[in-house]
């Protein structure tokens, strides 16, 4: 999937203790736009009117859908399971007849007398759990949210297609409150005011389908803020309900971010705008819940903890938006057929999530210390989070295979590795590349070199990837890939680290307040609904400092009770944690309050580290050197 989630890394404490084809035929006698409008003023118990005004057709009977899947999310969503009081409405405003033909299709006879549809969308936000990781609702920034200040339009959420008209142009009306900001990449082809003044039509305009899918937007009382990085326009978009956060305060840390970004990537440069939309969550009840981001080809929908300190929110965007930009590299201008023809409710997936997925995060990864942003050490830590977060997952399974097949068991269940040992996948390709070029060529220009062949509006053929890479590269990626990626043998990683200097060895290593080496430190009992820290803490320099032990029961967090219902919520909070901040844990030892009350101090563990070998030769320096800075 494009996204990257916090939330995954809690979802499993308490579970854990207790082909598509082109359709070129058209319906229509001319191809006039699909005339669609959403209307954010006359929502009534959280579902907003929709309109579908497709012209005239010429056939008998036509099917219309909501996507079951959504480019990027690699997961079912079912957004037609949100649709409510569907009809179809024939030309002299009789009701026609419809039959629902699964979760997200309706099929209308006697089409030629169909005037228009219409029908009602809930929104997801407020019924997550979990932001819908494992659950049946969509992962939170590919939801709907439609709140009275704020409106997440993910438009996938609202607006179908019939099936042979996702060519088709459609024109987009959404009337809201005069008094909301709005923001949107959709071309704006014109708006009218309401007599009495309270009320904005906005228009715009799509050239297909798919445009109104990769297009979302953001409507209400937001805080905007837009600046240039090289010929880029970026769009900042915040909604923070109690005004913790702002656009202006996030400015800098964004424009330093993909200012870095621009320099790394050099010119390939596919788009001259781009939107980050940034909702932040209060942690009520009915606040969503996934945390991360999901991208789009131009922009980017992200979902945060509002209660995140400042710093702590500017490092997770650095991490989440600049994966998501580097999604204008891969699929934006390198994608296989797979997702250039993409079927919303039968899709088919590539084999290459390592490239789509793997290479945009390890590049979101290296940029960083390319670029200066974070130092070696930084660099070599989040390598060896990533290798050991890889082995808790199934390591000796075919990428390919999984990529192919990763809406199956056991297949999804495996997905979060696309993270992980596809960044790791990346990582090997590109010192294989430095070594083969005495360091001339890396990842990030093989990359180019394929953007430069195909481009956006030509998509690869997805068994012939890897022989047009190896044809463009080096013998010594055939074996890799033959081994490593559409083979099952797990990465010896110490044999690439050997080729830069560096080795896998014992250290001292900074660590967090309740992640150690990617897992948890803490278990949950469902019989006695607690919360307790797990042997795993006694490794943790911090808490040791403050004489916690194994099995301490946590009964509250800076004044707020821990529960197995808000054990997610509050320990999120507590993986934001940095040093400096003053905290209160209230802990339960044999029946006996203890109180930890202190500032936190970085928490380190001795465990494994990627460190820097004393008798590296200079070769090995010198190609460490081009593999990091070139």
């Amino acid at each position: 999937m494009n996204t990257k989630t916090f939330a995954s890394l809690f979802a499993g404490i308490l579970l854990a203790s207790c082909s598509s084809t082109k359709n070129t035929k058209n319906d229509l006698a001319t191809s006039l736009p699909i005339s669609t409008s959403i209307n954010l003023v006359g929502i009534d118990n959280d579902k907003a009117p929709v309109v579908i005004n497709p012209g005239r057709f010429t056939v008998e009977t036509v099917t219309y859908r909501l996507p079951k899947v959504i480019q990027g999310t690699y997961s079912v969503s079912d957004f037609g399971k949100y649709v409510d009081d569907f009809k179809a409405i024939d030309y002299e405003g009789n009701e026609m007849q419809v039959n629902k033909v699964d979760t997200n299709s309706w099929s209308i006879s006697n089409a030629k007398q169909l005037d228009k549809i219409t029908y009602l969308v809930n929104d997801t936000y407020d019924i997550e759990v979990n932001g819908g990781i494992g659950k049946d609702t969509p992962f939170s920034p590919s939801g709907t949210n439609l709140e009275p200040n704020n409106y997440v339009l993910n438009l996938h959420g609202f607006i179908g297609y019939f099936d042979s008209l996702k060519k088709n142009q459609y024109k987009l009306d959404i009337t809201a409150s005069a008094d909301f900001i709005r923001t949107s990449a959709l071309q704006n082809v014109g708006s009218a005011t309401s007599e009495d003044g309270k009320n904005i039509t906005t228009s715009y305009f799509a050239s297909r389908y798919f445009d109104i899918t990769d297009n979302p937007m953001m409507y209400g009382n937001l805080d905007v803020e837009e600046f240039e990085v090289g010929t880029i326009k970026i769009v900042l978009s915040v909604y923070s309900p109690n005004k913790v956060h702002s656009a202006k305060s996030l400015k800098e840390t964004v424009f330093k971010m993909m200012q870095a970004q621009k320099t790394y990537l050099g010119d390939i440069n596919t788009t001259s705008r781009y939107d980050i939309y940034l909702y932040l969550s209060e942690g009520k009840e009915d606040s969503p819940k996934g945390f991360g981001a999901l991208e789009h080809h131009t922009s980017t929908v992200v979902v945060l903890p509002e209660s995140m300190p400042k710093e702590a929110l500017a490092e997770s965007m650095t991490d989440v938006v600049s994966h998501e930009f580097f999604h204008i590299v891969t699929p934006l201008s390198v994608h296989s057929e797979d997702v250039h023809y993409f079927d919303y409710n039968n899709p088919t997936f590539s084999k290459h999530l390592w490239m789509y997925e793997g290479v945009t995060e390890y590049f979101a990864t290296l940029f960083q210390v390319n670029q200066g942003l974070v130092n070696d050490t930084d660099f070599y830590n989040k390598i060896m989070s990533k290798i050991q977060s890889s082995k808790r997952l199934n390591d000796a399974m075919s990428f390919t295979i999984m990529s192919e097949n990763v809406l199956k068991a056991p297949y999804k269940d495996q997905y979060l590795n696309v993270y992980q040992k596809g960044a790791l996948i990346g990582m090997c390709v590109d010192i294989l590349m430095r070594e083969a070029s005495n360091g001339n060529r890396g990842i990030l220009s093989l990359m180019k070199e394929l953007s430069n062949k195909y481009g956006k509006n030509k998509p690869f053929e997805d068994d012939k990837l890897i022989d047009e890479i190896v044809a463009m590269t080096y013998p010594s990626l055939r074996e890799f890939f033959n081994t490593h990626v559409i083979g099952d043998l797990p990465i010896n990683y110490n044999e690439f680290f050997e080729k830069v200097g560096l080795e896998v060895g014992e250290g001292k290593v900074e660590t967090n307040y309740i992640l150690m080496d990617g897992a948890p430190i803490v278990s949950g009992d469902p019989e006695k609904g607690t919360i307790f820290f797990t042997e795993m803490v006694l490794k943790n320099s911090f808490w040791v400092e403050q004489g916690v032990q194994a099995n301490d029961v946590i009964k509250s967090v800076d004044g707020e009770a821990l529960t197995m219902q808000n054990a997610n919520s509050i320990l999120q909070k507590v993986f934001m944690w940095k040093p400096g901040k003053d905290i209160e844990v209230v802990l339960d030892r044999n029946g006996e309050e203890v109180l930890v009350k202190t500032t936190t101090t970085q928490a380190y563990a001795t465990g494994k580290a990627i460190i820097e070998k004393a008798n590296a030769t200079e070769a090995q320096k010198t190609l460490r050197n081009a593999w990091l800075k070139g």
